[in-house]
């Protein structure tokens, strides 16, 4: 998947953290909702908004970014 097609950066959006492009909702939200138990279907029924589309671009986005971290 291609994240960027759902993800952007702005620094006037939630201090330049990475967001579902359109909405003010990070990455970070999604990842934290779906680790605190909640599914995929929840968090649709909670943000009509989005779509699964934007909650797989959130994982890709975050597992790319792990890929890309260098550790000691």
């Amino acid at each position: 998947m291609n994240y960027t097609e759902y993800i952007s950066i702005d620094p006037n959006i939630r201090f330049g953290r990475p967001c579902i492009k359109g909405t003010r909702i990070s990455v970070s939200d999604v990842l934290g909702w779906m680790a605190s138990g909640m599914s995929m279907e929840d968090i649709l029924a909670d943000f009509p908004e989005l779509n699964l589309d934007h909650i797989k671009a959130c994982l890709a986005y975050a597992a790319d970014r792990e890929q890309k971290l260098k550790y000691a």
